[in-house]
């Protein structure tokens, strides 16, 4: 392929990438005026504007990424692009928070469907031996969009929120028309058995009740027969899926995946990671909002100035380490990202002091976030063939929206109650342990080697 065109395709894939990363978060500073609309819905309520789509994204992605490797993954990526831009339109024109909600649902299917193909499409286009630098390029992309999402939110809202929706149409048309015409078609895994849709279903109930119990446990009490009830719905399905994933012919997550050790712990990582970066981020834009009394495009600006810190801090630490495992960059930055939700959880206080209790730590964090997010995806893939890129890769991004609603989930449960500053800082102090946690399955993974995964996967896949 021209380098030209090589180029375009690049943009148009990691684009894509982009929106679907950046639309998880561009919504959070517009909830006051969402709220507002609404008669007044409160915290629980909207933060389903954000776990709704993240949970059925998440269940999507994987079975979205079989059928395009099955069907073709430049119409998979067309195709989701198309009903992402649709689902966008509505979402402005929602008469109701719940009507939202809804739409975002829509929107996710969109998404799920474009985001694994993006990156079998870019992966399969590259050279072998780029291959793990396309898939950190790929994740950074979305990394610092999901960081990026509240400054851009929060100078759309001050035309209205519905702006944060409407912003997808342009830019999404584009990115069609580019695939259209540059983008080449790449099929695997042609005359294979469908995947497991019901699966998917059960999977999507399965974490929607784990997220409906905890957000709404402060309400009707975590004994609660109503509270109860959601987390035995969600146990039970997490053990019909898995019973599922053994017994059917095309399970959403292949068992022989699941088998490498490297994979597994790459998953397990990117779960727990982006639990506490998801709660980190929304927790911060509270934290400035309600406790600082920052509006929304103040509020967007002063979110934006950490992020910049995530490409600089990736760039640098692959050119100055450049033979460096994966798993020991996921490693540091996980232990640099409990570090500034620890420093986080001692400096603040109800005193706005912005350049000196809240700033030196939030890019603190964003160092953390460029060494430990792009290299998950890369110790990832760098371990799979071809024609399990997509796959492989929707199982990593779908860990990685599990634990962004799990995050979300945790700190709307815990920063909803009267004490606003003992609150928050027990909410630094979980997003500490889970980057502790973090760190500790990704030295696990550092103790495998690329190749010894190699030979693990097609081990698995012979039994």
């Amino acid at each position: 392929m021209p380098n030209q065109s090589q180029r375009i395709v690049t943009a148009v894939l990691i684009g894509a990438a982009f929106l679907a990363g950046i639309d998880l978060f561009i919504v959070n500073v517009a909830f006051d005026q969402i709220g507002r609309d609404f008669d007044g819905a409160g915290l629980t309520e909207l933060s389903w504007i954000l776990n709704a789509y993240a949970v059925v994204y998440a269940a999507l992605l994987v079975p979205m990424g079989r059928l395009a490797d099955r069907a073709g993954q430049k119409r998979g990526f067309v195709a989701g692009m198309m009903l992402f831009i649709a689902a966008s339109l509505a979402c402005g024109f929602a008469p109701g928070i719940w009507w939202l909600v809804g739409f975002r649902v829509v929107q996710a299917i969109g998404a799920a469907a474009m985001t694994p193909a993006s990156l079998g499409l870019l992966l399969a286009t590259v050279a072998p031996e780029k291959r793990a630098s396309s898939a950190r390029l790929w994740a950074l992309t979305g990394a610092v969009a999901a960081a990026l999402g509240p400054a851009l939110g929060g100078g759309l809202v001050q035309l209205s929120w519905q702006w944060a929706f409407w912003i997808n149409l342009p830019v999404g048309l584009l990115l069609v028309a580019g695939a259209l015409r540059y983008v080449p078609d790449v099929r695997h895994n042609e005359g294979t058995p469908l995947p497991d849709l019901a699966g998917a279903v059960v999977l999507a109930v399965s974490v929607g009740a784990l997220v409906l119990g905890l957000v709404q446990a402060s309400d009707w009490g975590w004994t609660s027969a109503r509270v109860l009830g959601a987390f035995s719905v969600s146990v039970l399905g997490m053990v019909v899926f898995a019973r599922r994933t053994l017994r059917h012919p095309s399970p959403i997550i292949a068992p022989a995946l699941l088998a490498v050790p490297a994979f597994r712990w790459a998953n397990v990582a990117t779960l727990v990671f982006n639990t506490g970066f998801g709660a980190s981020l929304l927790g911060a834009i509270l934290w400035l909002q309600q406790a600082w009394s920052y509006g929304a495009l103040q509020t967007g600006l002063a979110i934006a100035i950490g992020p910049l810190a995530v490409p600089v801090t990736s760039v640098l630490a692959h050119r100055l380490t450049p033979h460096a495992r994966p798993g020991h960059m996921v490693a540091a930055g996980s232990l640099i990202f409990g570090a500034s939700a620890l420093w986080q959880a001692l400096a603040l206080s109800p005193t706005p002091a912005y350049w000196t209790a809240f700033l030196p730590a939030w890019v603190l964090g964003g160092v953390g976030v460029g060494l430990a997010m792009p290299n998950l995806l890369a110790a990832a893939a760098s371990t799979l063939p071809p024609a399990q890129v997509s796959t492989g890769g929707g199982v990593v991004t779908m860990a990685r929206q599990v634990g962004l609603v799990l995050g979300v989930s945790m700190l709307v449960t815990m920063v909803d109650k009267p004490d606003h500053e003992a609150a928050f800082t027990q909410a630094w102090c979980a997003i500490a342990v889970c980057a502790a946690l973090s760190a500790l399955a990704a030295l696990r993974l550092s103790s495998v080697t690329t190749a010894t995964a190699a030979r693990q996967l097609a081990m698995a896949e012979r039994s």
